[in-house]
């Protein structure tokens, strides 16, 4: 599940997922690494370079993945945007000081292994999860944590379904039963299970405003994993319905959460429509990328309503002999996405803390960028389909503020018209869709000024040192896979 929060966590089955797709928490973009170079602390910034290459200990470092996004996952059209200024600092010297040894000592045990289990179920989010302001951060942490040991008890094909099932509807009790853990989980992050005393008693100390938001949202997506165990995506409807659950629901769960905190104003959280749309982005995106890894292991996530168009199987658009057919599928799909990104764009213009901007804003970007690298791409039935690490680099730097934000994805919605096809069975859609995006990017850039002025050389730093972390984080990740990959094929 990389719940969105990793174009998120994808659920089950990342992202902010049900089957094979991060919800959001651990779906969605794969990035992000984050820091301030303000702290006055002297060992600061060493401590924090050794955080970028060990498990953190539990806080600090900062940057879809996203929770995300979340994919923040696997998975009001517009107001007038505040002016900048309306946007409060990000908190660069709370956060930088927060990794100094003696903050990470000040937290409890079980916050701190708490971070650990972050760090290790999660390559994105646990980057802009510790990027958050205050008692924010920690809230986040323990959703994260709480719904990827949910997505893993859906995610484990051992667990039969007459255990799986009661299991998903009842989990979140568990998070009031002090000894409650599942020690029988084969999946890869058993450990957020096998050691659930440790994150409920972590939920159990969180204030109530918190502890209620997280509780519902892990009812609610419990009840939606179930009801899909056994149910395939039919319609177009039933596809946002899957997507609500895995992604739609963290975004609505993380602006609960960030209004409760009093960083953000009580309509964020209040606004559910314009939240479930960001996790729906997120997740969407996912599905539309990873056809062929979802095919190969016998996953169906694009809904058989747009496949069935165009093919008797979902995996026969992998077929050469396919292609056009399976393009025309892919751009509907993509169209259909698309159709979120005005209430993104309302979504993002009313934020007003930094640390919750770049959080929600990071995903967003790099799903749409996602998008239109997809859009009419043959490699989607063909291999893998990402933007390039100097690319998502940029997106990371640039997308700090929203006349920015409006400028990418005006950018990327100029991408995918110019690749539009004359003979596209979704064309009148795809260019309507697109015009709407440009319409209100226009919108919201001309109520914005610009903020180029009002960044202080600190926070420019600050983000110069982010893309150098990204870059460097990317490189070592890519490597890495590189040198698994090796080995497996030896």
């Amino acid at each position: 599940m990389d719940l969105v929060f990793e174009t998120p966590p994808r659920s089950s089955a990342s992202t902010w997922t049900v089957s094979s797709h991060n919800c959001g928490v651990g779906s969605s973009c794969r990035v992000f690494r984050m820091a301030s170079a303000c702290c006055k602390c002297p060992v600061s910034l060493s401590v924090f370079k050794r955080s970028l290459s060990v498990a953190p200990r539990g806080c600090g470092v900062a940057p879809r993945t996203l929770l995300q996004g979340w994919r923040l996952g696997e998975r009001g059209l517009v107001e007038a945007a505040r002016p900048c200024s309306a946007l409060r600092p990000a908190g660069f010297y709370r956060q930088t000081a927060f990794l100094c040894l003696s903050c990470q000592e000040s937290m409890s045990e079980s916050l701190r292994t708490c971070y650990v289990y972050l760090n290790q179920t999660s390559r994105s989010f646990a980057a802009v999860i510790q990027a958050l302001d205050g008692e924010l951060r920690h809230a986040v942490c323990i959703f994260y944590l709480v719904l990827r040991a949910l997505d893993t008890v859906e995610d484990d094909m051992t667990i039969p379904l007459d255990k799986k099932v009661p299991m998903l509807n009842n989990f979140h009790t568990y998070l009031y039963q002090e000894e409650w853990c599942f020690t029988e989980s084969q999946e890869k992050d058993r450990q957020v299970l096998q050691d659930f005393p440790t994150i409920s008693l972590e939920f159990r100390n969180l204030a109530q405003e918190y502890r209620d938001v997280i509780s519902d949202i892990c009812h609610r997506m419990g009840v939606g994993m179930a009801e899909f165990l056994e149910k395939k995506v039919g319609s177009m409807k039933e596809w946002d319905q899957y997507c609500h659950y895995v992604a739609g629901l963290v975004g609505i769960g993380l602006s609960q959460l960030f209004s409760a905190s009093q960083l953000e104003d009580p309509e964020v959280g209040q606004d559910t429509e314009l939240a479930n749309s960001m996790g729906l982005f997120l997740q969407k995106t996912n599905i539309i990328r990873d056809y062929l890894e979802d095919t190969k292991e016998g996953r169906a996530f694009w809904p058989q309503e747009a496949w069935s168009q165009f093919a008797d199987r979902l995996e026969d658009l992998a077929q050469p002999e396919k292609l056009e057919s399976a393009l025309s599928c892919l751009n509907l799909l993509v169209t259909d996405a698309l159709r979120h990104v005005p209430d993104v764009i309302a979504y993002l213009s009313r934020l007003r803390n930094q640390s919750v901007f770049n959080f929600c804003a990071i995903p967003q970007v790099m799903a749409i960028a996602t998008l239109s690298t997809c859009y009419n791409n043959p490699m989607v039935f063909q291999g893998v389909v990402k933007i390039r690490k100097g690319q998502a680099v940029t997106l990371m730097m640039e997308a700090t503020n929203m006349g920015a934000v409006q400028t990418i994805i005006s950018q990327y919605s100029h991408e995918i018209l110019q690749k539009v096809s004359l003979t596209d069975p979704s064309r009148d859609k795809t260019l309507h869709i697109l015009a709407v995006i440009q319409e209100k990017s226009a919108l919201s850039q001309s109520s914005l000024p610009s903020r180029t002025h009002h960044l202080s050389p600190m926070y420019l730093s600050a983000a110069m040192l982010l893309a150098a972390l990204s870059w460097q984080y990317l490189s070592t990740t890519a490597a890495q896979a590189q040198g698994t990959g090796d080995m497996q094929g030896q």
